[in-house]
């Protein structure tokens, strides 16, 4: 049997058996097409085939503060206001928030790197902030927010009813945080007490490097043990949160009432005219939506719901 080598239209490097008149394609990507006699036998490919998961989600990976515990996002907050207020700066709620989701020193760094911010640092101290200021900062911030931890530790209503139905469908639960690992400690303890524990817990410290890198999630996904990564729900209240489950391949839930986006507490929520509420929501939607979010909903109760349709979309051979 002749044959002769010809170049490929859509594919390369695949195996293919050349027996029984198939066609082969060699590692360098050339097609091998059997021949008879003169007259050359060739079936053009038209398509090629992917690999689809179609099967149910897996895991999801939630975020702490302002997801499933402090309502609001304030425990961090607050601490970074008193930090920069003990080196003369009056930082205000909406610039300590800005930043929320990063390592807790990356956080601060981002802080010093705001303009407003820079020029109040001159006019206190007749330079700009440098990184000596940032590591000075980070080291009051973490006794201090090592005390006050438990008392922001209660959870969001919600929480161990959406775990339940997790666990209900079989779904193993991560956790990825800005935190360092002494507050996770804390915040892990806090947590059981009140009846919720996740399967996993991952730092920033713990991988090279915190949101809105994938690390933290991958990680998850490495003590889990489960795949693929289009089976994992990333859920969280910053945009950071997005930026890392989009960025490890995941879905992607945006929680706007109950974390950073609004950072108000239920009474002061509760205290808001139905049209403000509104407009802030909306507010928080749009910018989840910009930042990629697959979803966005007000508060973990309502994520069941949404893995409903997600599960529905793998179904169809969706992907995140």
């Amino acid at each position: 049997m002749s044959c002769q080598l010809l170049k490929p239209r859509y594919t390369k490097g695949a195996i293919r058996d050349v027996r029984n008149g198939r066609r082969r394609v060699r590692p360098n990507g050339r097609f091998l097409v059997p021949c008879k006699g003169t007259r050359q036998e060739v079936e053009p490919m038209d398509f090629i085939f992917q690999r689809s998961y179609r099967g149910l989600l897996k895991a999801v990976i939630l975020d702490w503060a302002g997801t499933t515990l402090d309502y609001g996002c304030f425990a961090p907050a607050v601490v970074f206001i008193e930090v920069y207020r003990r080196h003369g700066i009056p930082i205000t709620m909406e610039q300590a928030r800005e930043p929320m989701g990063a390592h807790k020193r990356v956080h601060i760094r981002m802080i010093s790197e705001m303009e407003p911010v820079r020029r109040m640092w001159q006019g206190a101290h007749g330079r700009l902030p440098n990184e000596d200021d940032v590591e000075s900062m980070f080291a009051d911030f973490v006794p201090l927010q090592l005390a006050c931890l438990a008392n922001y530790a209660e959870l969001i209503p919600g929480t161990l009813e959406a775990v339940r139905d997790f666990r209900r469908r079989g779904m193993k639960i991560g956790s990825t945080t800005g935190y360092t690992t002494e507050m996770m400690e804390v915040l892990l303890e806090e947590a059981k007490k009140r009846g919720y524990v996740p399967d996993s817990s991952v730092c920033a410290a713990q991988v090279p490097a915190g949101r809105p890198h994938p690390w933290m999630c991958l990680q998850n996904a490495l003590n889990l043990q489960l795949y693929p990564m289009e089976a994992f729900v990333k859920v969280g209240d910053t945009l950071p949160d997005i930026a890392e489950g989009l960025n490890a391949g995941m879905w992607t839930i945006g929680l706007a009432k109950t974390g950073n986006e609004l950072g108000l507490t239920e009474q002061e929520i509760a205290a808001l005219e139905p049209r403000d509420l509104k407009s802030k929501l909306d507010r928080a939607y749009q910018r989840f939506h910009q930042a990629g979010a697959h979803y966005a909903v007000e508060t973990i109760a309502q994520v069941p719901a949404i893995l409903d349709d997600i599960n529905a979309r793998l179904a169809r051979g969706d992907r995140p």
